[in-house]
């Protein structure tokens, strides 16, 4: 039987696929549509999701086909009030510093790509029509290419199918949130002039908000910006030469050529539960938010992440069914946070009135200019931005605390002459870090479970990054930490999974 009907072939649904498929998971993907995106919509791609991609060998070539955005601009009233450095912020946090800009077409083909080279094709045309949970499995029924339906049979449905998801309609579950008054236009766009070129530029000008984020192609920008008074009214029928302003005059840039434009409204909105039964949401499907801060392909990737290794566990019979129910727990607690942040500062970034572009103008580019100069606040900065900071210590998979780090944590990055600690993550498996000593008694309980183990020489670095000597880190197959333990005893360790259901007499 099969083991997993993923519904959905964007970003969310195809590394769902991908991780599920490298872990010998038996699964199948559809799309109603007939290829991938035309056009380029999400562009940033975080640090944490590059992080993540080295499990399946994806971080370099997407990075080699992306552009790294190594700084951010801020201007107001025609000047360049701050000039935000990634490099300078994340250096010590990842070893991906900076924002990469990846149109969102061009990273779906190469995440199909690899996911073709596993052996699996995502088939095109096929449409998902409704399911039935029947308890021990789903049954789909599907509208094929031909237009004939067919029924297909499998032990878990992965909606990763859009904010208008079919799926959770069916399901009846609630998108709590609402819409934003106001209209975006987005746009793909060739500009000359603008200084330095390469980086973000964000613009916030009296009543306008602009974002343009570098291709690294030549001329080629993302431009965001919004759309106020009475063109709003008649949004279906604007198009570039109507949403020209003061803003962009500002810059001092010419616009050269417009490749793609097009007119939306911004929702937030949280679906009230993230499993039921034998059905999951993912992605979009899932949440949706605010652009700000470029959050929206990233977390839907980082849901897939999420759920492929428990799924796996739990078709293998190394976990109980229950172990799925921590992926709404961990999943929408973020989607909840994300969701009020980017509210946060879209609401900022989009309040209209004098004493609003007074703070937007005046006061914000030169708080924010002079509280970059503060290590701590840059740090802060760009680990929001970066998603470096997501953490599950709500998760009842998370235990322990020895230093600054914390069972549900992100492992905290080393770099060391050779390598760094992260060069171990690539498998999709249960491991375990020590930095120091390691007693006979892990590196025995280590070989009896086949457990990896991986011992580091103790460094200052280790300490500055809040880790603790000679600790015991358990880490899930997602690379999260899921035990600390400081007294490194064997005994926690046996207790950690069999409380949870783990049955270490299978591989984990």
């Amino acid at each position: 039987m099969l083991d997993v009907l993923i519904v959905g072939a964007g970003p969310t649904g195809l590394t769902l696929a991908l991780w599920l498929t490298k872990q010998g998971i038996n699964i199948r993907i559809i799309d109603k549509s007939t290829g991938p995106g035309e056009t380029s919509r999400a562009m940033a791609v975080q640090a944490r999701t590059l992080e993540l991609y080295r499990q399946l060998d994806l971080a370099e070539a997407v990075i080699s086909a992306g552009h790294k955005n190594p700084a951010v601009n801020m201007w107001a009233r025609g000047k360049r009030k701050a000039h935000i450095s990634f490099g300078d912020a994340g250096s010590n946090i990842t070893p991906y510093p900076f924002v990469l800009v990846y149109p969102q077409d061009k990273h779906e083909r190469l995440l199909e790509e690899h996911l073709r080279s596993l052996g699996v094709t995502v088939e095109r045309e096929t449409e998902f029509l409704s399911f039935e949970d029947r308890g021990d499995l789903v049954v789909a029924r599907l509208r094929m290419p031909d237009d004939t339906e067919q029924v297909c049979e499998a032990r878990y449905l992965a909606g990763c199918d859009g904010a208008r998801s079919p799926i959770r309609h069916q399901l009846g579950t609630e998108f709590d949130g609402g819409t934003y008054k106001q209209i975006f236009y987005v746009a793909d766009v060739e500009v000359t002039g603008l200084e330095p070129a390469g980086e973000v530029h964000i613009v916030l000008d009296k009543e306008d908000f602009i974002l343009l984020m570098s291709y690294g192609e030549g001329n080629l920008y993302r431009l965001i910006g919004t759309v106020k008074d009475e063109r709003a009214e008649r949004v279906e029928a604007l198009t570039f030469d109507d949403v020209k302003h003061d803003a962009i005059l500002g810059l001092g840039i010419q616009i050269a050529k417009v490749n793609w434009f097009s007119t939306y409204r911004v929702h937030h909105r949280v679906a009230a539960d993230f499993r039921s039964g034998r059905a999951f949401l993912l992605g979009d499907a899932a949440h949706v938010h605010s652009p700000v801060g470029g959050q929206g392909m990233n977390t839907g990737i980082n849901d897939a992440i999420n759920l492929a290794w428990k799924l796996t566990a739990v078709l293998r019979g190394q976990a109980s069914d229950g172990l799925l129910d921590s992926y709404a727990l961990e999943r929408q607690a973020f989607a909840r946070k994300l969701v009020a942040t980017t509210d946060r500062l879209f609401t900022f970034v989009t309040t209209e009135g004098n004493f609003a572009d007074f703070v937007k103008t005046r006061i914000a580019p030169t708080f924010v200019s002079i509280a970059y100069r503060i290590d701590s606040v840059r740090e802060f900065m760009f680990r929001l931005i970066s998603q470096t900071t997501i953490d599950y210590h709500g998760s009842p998979l998370s235990e322990g605390e020895a230093a600054s780090t914390r069972g549900g944590d992100r492992l905290p990055w080393v770099r060391t002459e050779s390598s760094d600690n992260y060069a171990s993550l690539s498998p999709i498996e249960w491991q375990i870090h020590v930095y120091g000593a390691v007693s006979p008694d892990i590196k025995s309980w280590c070989a009896q479970h086949d457990m990896p183990l991986y011992v580091f020489e103790w460094t200052e670095s280790h300490h500055n990054a809040g880790l603790a000597q000679n600790a015991v880190y358990l880490l899930r197959p997602d690379t999260y930490v899921a035990l600390v333990d400081d007294a490194a005893s064997t005994e926690t360790l046996d207790r950690y999974f069999s409380s949870r259901n783990f049955n270490l007499n299978k591989t984990l």
